[in-house]
Order: structure tokens, then C-alpha cells, then sequence
């Protein structure tokens, strides 16, 4: 990004971003279906030292498996970086009641379009997270 101006990856970037932000709140797992790259894969930091691990199947499930939450989506990007116009990152926090996490979402540019290939977060505040199943 220079001068404040978003490059047109950069733009297609926060865009998927968004839609992964309010995806999340709205519990609108067809978003992911999309926007996650076949081979996925989720990655938790616990804060004690410990990982837990999700496919992408697995997160379709738990984004599906409950209900939309009420109000308007809470996050904030706080990042993007492409290199190469082939890979990207960004930075953010999102609330999915009760928590608030801290996310890494990595992609990659596959035929022209980005793809959602890892997420890499932690638990800013609230409850820890159950095990992985």
C-alpha cells in the first residue's frame, strides 16, 4: 500500500477479508466453501504452549454447526501485506461471542483468484477453546 492507496491485490485481499469477518458472524459457512483453499488447514494457539488443528471440512462444520450472532460483526483488519502478487497476509481481530481472537489468514493467488489457504490465531479474550474434534 503507498499513500494510502490499496493496490488491486491488496483491495481483493480486504475484501476476502471482509467477507471472512461477517462469513464468521453470520455463521455462513458457504463463504468458506469458496473462499478456503481445498487443502485448508486452521491452527490454534492455546496459550499454554499447545496447538490445536482443523481441516477445512472441519471448519465448515463449526461455522455451520451453530447460529448467526445477533447485532452487527465486530473485527478489525489491522494488516495486509501481498508479495509477489502470489501471497499474502493479513492481520485482524474478529469477535465470535464470547471470545475475541486474534487471526493470521494466509493466501494464496491460484488462476488469477485468492485463496484462503491457512489461519493461524489465538484467543484474545474469553474462554478457552474445547478441544478440537
Amino acid at each position: 500500500m503507498k499513500d494510502g492507496q490499496l493496490t488491486p491485490d491488496e483491495a481483493a485481499v480486504r475484501a476476502l477479508a471482509v467477507a471472512y469477518c461477517e462469513g464468521i458472524h453470520h455463521a455462513q459457512a458457504a463463504i468458506f466453501e469458496d473462499m478456503c483453499h481445498e487443502r485448508f488447514l486452521m491452527t490454534a494457539a492455546d496459550g499454554v504452549g499447545g496447538v490445536q488443528f482443523w481441516d477445512k471440512a472441519a471448519y465448515l462444520a463449526r461455522v455451520s454447526g451453530r447460529a448467526p450472532f445477533a447485532g452487527d460483526p465486530s473485527y478489525e483488519i489491522l494488516g495486509i501485506d501481498v508479495a509477489g502478487g502470489e501471497i499474502a497476509r493479513v492481520h485482524l481481530w474478529v469477535d465470535v461471542p464470547p471470545r475475541r481472537f486474534e487471526d493470521h489468514l494466509g493466501f494464496v493467488k491460484i488462476g488469477g483468484d485468492w485463496k484462503l489457504i491457512t489461519k493461524v490465531f489465538r484467543t484474545l479474550d474469553g474462554p478457552a477453546l474445547a478441544e478440537a474434534t
